[in-house]
């Protein structure tokens, strides 16, 4: 199976292939935020890099969020056009359940809290539990990145991954039973072997877990006036 993941919950862009022979290729087409001009342009120099066509892909699987609200509508847009266009399947995966996966693929083990930069000062989170399998461990949601690290010093050692760890790194090192696993970007290929494995869907539903910025803001000016 053919199979094409695509990558923009954080300010970086990525994409990657898995093709029927089992080749595996990634492209970090753009780390800037400029998903909508780097991410189509970056699909077709992927594709022809595997020398295989639009419609040769079977299955299309998108990060549906949490993050960056541009770069997940601009994603899951993509995501639906190319799927419809080639008569593929399509699956979404978070953001925060591919931080738990690439961190048990590298060895991390025990309790683990993804963390994505939601901005406002606010962090996007989701704790699992990484054994013999990944078992997720309550819903995703938003909190203050100060409250993570208190609920934590409460019950123990635990694993901080994601590039809201990174962005807040001296309140997340400061718990001394916390380990840090550095991951900026969830990693694109985890979405390849996450979504090969899940039925496909007939909707992506975005994971925003709170309203865009423009509203926000918006709705801040209308309180004040």
């Amino acid at each position: 199976m053919n199979v094409l993941a695509i990558e923009t919950a954080t300010p970086a862009c990525a994409t990657a292939l898995r093709t029927n022979e089992g080749e595996e290729l990634v492209l970090v087409v753009d780390d800037e935020r400029h998903h909508t001009e780097a991410l189509t342009p970056g699909i077709r120099d992927l594709l022809v890099r595997a020398d295989i066509t639009p419609k040769a892909i079977d299955r299309v699987v998108v990060d549906r969020g949490p993050g960056l609200f541009t770069g997940l509508r601009v994603g899951i847009a993509t995501a639906i056009g190319f799927a419809l266009g080639a008569s593929a399947d399509l699956v979404g995966v978070t953001s925060l359940e591919l931080l738990a996966h690439g961190a048990r693929r590298a060895g991390v083990h025990g309790n683990l809290v993804s963390v994505v930069d939601g901005r406002r000062g606010e962090v996007f989170v989701q704790t699992f539990n990484l054994a013999d399998e990944l078992t997720t461990v309550g819903e995703a949601k938003v909190a203050l990145p100060q409250s993570v690290v208190e609920e934590w010093s409460e019950r123990g050692a635990v694993t901080f991954t994601g590039d809201g760890v990174i962005r807040y790194e001296d309140l997340f090192t400061s718990l001394v039973a916390a380990t840090v696993f550095e991951q900026r970007v969830p990693p694109v290929l985890e979405a390849l072997h996450v979504g090969a494995q899940r039925r496909a869907e007939s909707q992506i539903v975005p994971l925003y877990l709170r309203e865009a910025d423009a509203v926000a803001n918006f709705t801040t000016r209308e309180r004040s006036q």
